[in-house]
């Protein structure tokens, strides 16, 4: 494995086409904050952050991702980064135009999906009466809606789950923590995760068969406590947005979740919990779907929806697994209970 260059992930790009209702869910449902505009681009970021922002929505034709955005450790990180990259086959160009962040070189993954590297960032400083009595905190804690504490990770949808999670632990630095496979064969992987850190991910990676490269699965946010993460759930049902799938517990990493849809229908996450790994030469483990690997307690079905990734295709993503299949194919073989 080759030197870990990223330090985390620090920030996504979603692009929605209903913005002014995107917009108006996360600073009102969600609780972010908005720190910045910029054409047809709002910034926004949870209370915890030190950054600019973690969020930026941009107005399109149709849900998608914009862009993945990690931190390097240095700038000498960052151009040992850019140049691992190229060496990979791999050519990006350098951005200079953003307003929370210095120079980034952005580049499409092996997935197709559009990702950043930076180091030079906007440190967010609180107004007076925001300033918090704790040092190590970037502003006061004045939870409004969901108010996550800081940005978890994102999950997108690939063809080929061990080739894409390689390519990014061999030229980047990540490592792979866990795959999930399904039937008889563990080279079946329908699910994997790398991480940058300590976390089980900052990257999940699913199975994607409808042949549209690059789409994004779901973003996901942190909250500090399981109370929080039901108290979510309340926030959303009290405010008209139904929940999708959960609340439960995976079994890799071992995070509670609550899966839901922003406006421009996009999916959302709020999770919590999990367990750190510092081990440096961790060999993944490879789960089958019965062992629990997305849902941990084995009693609950995943529906169908979650089998949708972004932009909409024809052919069904499988982005999760949970237990053992009844079917493959382009139903959902996860749908059934413990």
């Amino acid at each position: 494995m080759s030197n870990n260059f990223l330090a985390h992930l620090a920030h996504v790009e979603l692009l929605t086409p209903k913005l002014d209702e995107s917009v108006a869910f996360f600073k009102t449902l969600m609780g972010l904050s908005e720190t910045a505009r910029k054409g047809r681009s709002v910034y926004l970021r949870c209370w915890g952050e030190h950054y600019h922002s973690s969020l930026i929505l941009t107005e399109s034709d149709r849900p998608a991702l914009g862009h993945a955005a990690w931190r390097t450790r240095s700038a000498e990180d960052l151009q040992a980064a850019v140049k691992a990259i190229e060496v990979s086959g791999t050519k990006g160009e350098w951005v200079r135009d953003s307003v929370s962040h210095g120079p980034a070189y952005r580049f499409t993954g092996p997935g197709g999906h559009p990702t950043e590297i930076f180091w030079e960032v906007d440190w967010y400083k609180a107004p007076p009466d925001q300033v918090s009595t704790y040092p190590d905190r970037p502003q006061k804690s004045n939870p409004n809606g969901i108010a996550p504490r800081q940005l978890d990770h994102v999950t997108v949808a690939s063809t080929n789950i061990k080739k894409v999670g390689r390519w990014y632990c061999d030229v980047l630095g990540f490592r792979f923590m866990a795959t999930t496979y399904i039937g008889n064969d563990p080279e079946a992987i329908v699910f994997g995760v790398i991480t940058t850190n300590e976390k089980s991910h900052d990257l999940g990676l699913g199975i994607d068969m409808s042949g549209v490269p690059g789409r994004l699965h779901h973003l996901a946010f942190w909250v500090d406590t399981q109370e929080d993460l039901l108290r979510a759930a309340d926030v959303l049902i009290e405010g008209g947005f139904p929940i999708e799938y959960g609340p439960g517990r995976h079994g890799i990493g071992e995070q509670s979740y609550l899966y839901f849809r922003e406006p421009g229908g996009l999916r959302i996450e709020v999770n919590t919990g999990g367990y750190r790994n510092y081990i440096p030469d961790w060999e993944p483990r490879n789960w089958h779907v019965s062992h629990g690997s997305n849902s941990m307690y084995r009693n609950l079905g995943m529906p169908d929806s979650m089998m949708e990734a972004f932009p909409p295709a024809r052919g069904a993503a499988m982005p999760d697994a949970d237990l053992e299949p009844a079917t493959v194919g382009g139903a959902n073989p996860w749908a059934k209970h413990g």
